[in-house]
C-alpha cells in the first residue's frame, strides 16, 4: 500500500506543469474575498454621503443721519432799508433699520462614484440623483474630495468630512416657478 501511494505521488509530481507560477492562485484585478475590506478605492467605486449641514446667517443694520441749520439776518440799512430782519431754521433726520435672518438645513444623503484617485490615495467623488414628484424636478448634485480614512464600514462618509465640497440643490417644474418672482416684479425691484 505504501509502494502505490508512493508512485501515485511521483507520478502526480512529474505530470505537475514545469512552469507553475505562483500568481495562477489569485485573480488578476482585485477579486476581494468576503472577508475583505468592502470601503470604495478605485475609479468607479462608490460611496454614499450622509448629508447633515446647517447654515445660520444673521445681518443686523442701523443707520441714522442728521443735520440743521439755522440763519438770522438783521433789517437793511441805508440802500438796503427795504430787508427787513428775518431769521430761519431748519433740520433734517434720517433713520434707517432693518435685520435678516436666513437659516437653512439639509439633510440627506447621496450616492456618488469615485471619478479619480488622486496621488496621496485621496478620492475626488461627483454625483447626481433626480427625485421627480408631481411633475416637479428636484435635483441634487455633489462634487468633493474624499480621504479614504473618513469613508466607514458602511462606506458612507459624512457631509462635513468631504473637503473643497460643492452641494447643489435645484428644482424646475409648475411648483417651483411659481415660487419665482414675475417679470414685472423683477423690472420693478431692479429699477426701485
Amino acid at each position: 500500500m505504501k509502494k502505490f501511494f508512493a508512485v501515485v505521488m511521483i507520478a502526480l509530481f512529474m505530470t505537475a506543469p514545469a512552469g507553475a507560477d505562483a500568481k495562477s492562485l489569485w485573480v488578476d484585478g482585485g477579486a476581494l474575498s468576503m472577508y475583505s475590506d468592502k470601503k470604495a478605492r478605485n475609479v468607479g467605486d462608490i460611496l454614499t454621503i450622509v448629508i447633515n449641514e446647517a447654515t445660520t446667517q444673521t445681518a443686523t443694520k442701523a443707520r441714522s443721519n442728521g443735520k440743521s441749520g439755522s440763519i438770522s439776518v438783521g433789517s437793511g440799512t441805508g440802500i438796503f432799508d427795504f430787508i427787513k430782519a428775518f431769521s430761519a431754521s431748519g433740520s433734517d433726520q434720517w433713520r434707517a433699520d432693518g435685520s435678516a435672518t436666513d437659516t437653512n438645513r439639509f439633510i440627506g444623503q447621496i450616492t456618488v462614484t469615485v471619478v479619480e484617485v488622486l496621488p496621496n490615495d485621496n478620492m475626488i467623488v461627483e454625483g447626481t440623483q433626480s427625485i421627480w414628484q408631481n411633475r416637479d424636478e428636484h435635483k441634487i448634485t455633489l462634487r468633493g474630495i474624499v480621504r479614504r480614512d473618513d469613508v466607514t464600514m458602511n462606506n458612507t462618509v459624512p457631509s462635513t468630512k468631504v473637503a473643497d465640497a460643492t452641494l447643489k440643490f435645484d428644482g424646475k417644474g409648475p411648483l417651483n416657478a411659481k415660487q419665482r418672482q414675475g417679470i414685472l416684479t423683477q423690472i420693478f425691484n431692479f429699477l426701485f
